[in-house]
């Protein structure tokens, strides 16, 4: 495991900020992207942004960045507003210097104040390779992080679970359970159910959950 001095060494100009309070502000240009793989309640994050810039913000412009990452460096957005069309994600990342710039010049032509990525602990490091790329050139669009996963994986004092973990746990739970009704009521037939995630995901919440029944797991 990475260390936090090895962490405070990798982002120079970021690491130890005090957490931010939100206040109302002026109007913003602010732009947002989806990230990794899909994850409960994504969109519950655009919904939450678009109505907090209409309430505290208002005349502020949100873009969605389409496909993920790629969208940032291909200038591919679109104007988000009331009754707008969700944006897709996408597993590019933004990690190279070329790949910086493509990303900066289509901030920048947006004038954009803001860029909120929604994404898993892959994102969430890019993400900071972003802003620490940002911040080294006093650049003004500050990129955000936001925690979507159904690893359960990124966490912190101020964001104990990340969203989607729950509502994973609970879908996943539910579908194994229908099988194991159905391998009882059947007896001949044996059932195996393969689950993505790692070593600290939904899978050992859902083992858990089930097990309660006294049903193997393994």
């Amino acid at each position: 495991m990475i260390s936090i001095d090895e962490i405070a060494k990798l982002f120079l100009n970021l690491f130890g900020q005090p957490s931010a309070l939100f206040m109302p502000s002026n109007t913003l240009a602010a732009g947002v992207v989806l990230s990794g793989g899909q994850a409960p309640r994504g969109h519950n994050v655009i919904c939450g942004l678009f109505d907090y810039l209409e309430e505290r913000a208002q005349g502020s412009t949100l873009y969605g960045f389409r496909g993920g990452p790629a969208g940032i460096m291909n200038h591919k957005y679109i104007f988000l507003k009331v009754g707008f069309d969700m944006i897709c994600s996408g597993r590019d990342k933004i990690e190279t210097l070329e790949q910086f710039k493509k990303a900066e010049e289509t901030l920048n032509k947006l004038d954009s104040d803001g860029l909120v990525v929604v994404g898993g602990d892959d994102s969430n490091t890019n993400a900071c390779l972003l802003a620490e790329n940002f911040r080294e050139k006093k650049r003004k669009t500050r990129v955000i992080r936001s925690p979507k996963t159904i690893d359960g994986d990124l966490k912190c004092k101020e964001v104990p679970t990340s969203f989607g973990f729950d509502t994973t746990c609970k879908i996943y739970s539910e579908m194994i359970g229908n099988v194991m009704v159905d391998a009882r009521s059947t007896v001949k037939y044996y059932h195996f159910v393969k689950l993505i995630g790692r070593a600290a995901s939904s899978r050992r919440s859902v083992q858990e959950d089930v097990q309660h029944s006294g049903s193997s797991t393994d």
